[in-house]
């Protein structure tokens, strides 16, 4: 369904790419025919841009509607290691997405840095992204994909509270997590479409499930060694610093 080298030559519309990473509903394990491809990464403004009294244009957004839909976002290096140190989980897990397009040997460097970025109070990432998928279950028009966004963030929450370790991928998660109904949502999604709606009955069994599941992240919060604060921030900054230098 993807073909990188056509992704690639998508970022290279905007500033080179110091990474290039594929995001949504391919990282998450259930993209269907139809999905769009969501492009995600960061890049380096030269230093004479972040000098000048212009002010830098630290984020771009390309968007390709042709025989495929994507949508490329990526960010200038110092506001993307921002948001690293600000418990963002949405950023790390595009930096750490296996599902890799355009590297380089920066981008190794910042994923070995941002290890040490990973922190318990990502936890109201999760949180916060699951109630939004179940406000929007609630809703008429509710589909297949909100439910399943909801059980990927709550369970990548609970992995990664437990294990410290990022997991993005539903199918993956739901072995070491095993529930039935949700293998069964994915293989609906995969062979269904974007939009695909839910059957009678699916909340009435889903909600239960949910809300055990948000009972595991709290509690998974509770007994996390996760540090509070990212621990290779000066690490981070030293890297920044020293690419734009090279730059």
């Amino acid at each position: 369904m993807l073909d990188r080298k056509r992704l690639a030559e998508i970022t290279a519309q905007g500033p080179r790419p110091v990474f290039a990473t594929i995001s949504g509903a391919h990282l998450y394990g259930f993209a269907s025919a139809d999905s769009d491809v969501d492009l995600r990464g960061a890049f380096l403004l030269p230093a004479e841009e972040m000098l000048s009294i212009d002010p830098p244009k630290e984020t771009i957004a390309i968007e390709e509607n042709t025989d495929i839909e994507l949508d490329w976002v990526a960010h200038d290096l110092r506001k993307f290691a921002r948001m690293m140190v600000s418990h963002n989980g949405y950023v790390m897990e595009q930096l750490f997405s296996p599902l890799v397009v355009v590297t380089t040997p920066l981008h190794e460097q910042l994923i070995e840095v941002g290890k040490g970025c990973l922190t318990r109070p990502m936890v109201r990432h999760y949180l916060g992204f699951a109630r939004g998928r179940r406000k929007r279950l609630e809703e008429p028009d509710a589909t297949v994909k909100h439910l399943l966004y909801a059980y990927r963030v709550y369970l990548s929450g609970i992995h990664l509270m437990q294990t410290g370790a990022l997991e993005s991928n539903l199918a993956a998660l739901n072995e070491a997590y095993p529930l039935p109904e949700v293998a069964e949502l994915i293989a609906r999604k995969r062979d269904g479409a974007e939009h695909m709606q839910l059957r009678d009955g699916d909340l009435e069994v889903h909600r239960k499930h949910l809300d055990r599941m948000e009972a595991q992240l709290h509690t998974a919060h509770a007994e996390s060694s996760l540090p509070e604060e990212p621990k290779t921030a000066a690490q981070l900054n030293d890297l920044v610093v020293g690419a734009r230098f090279e730059s």
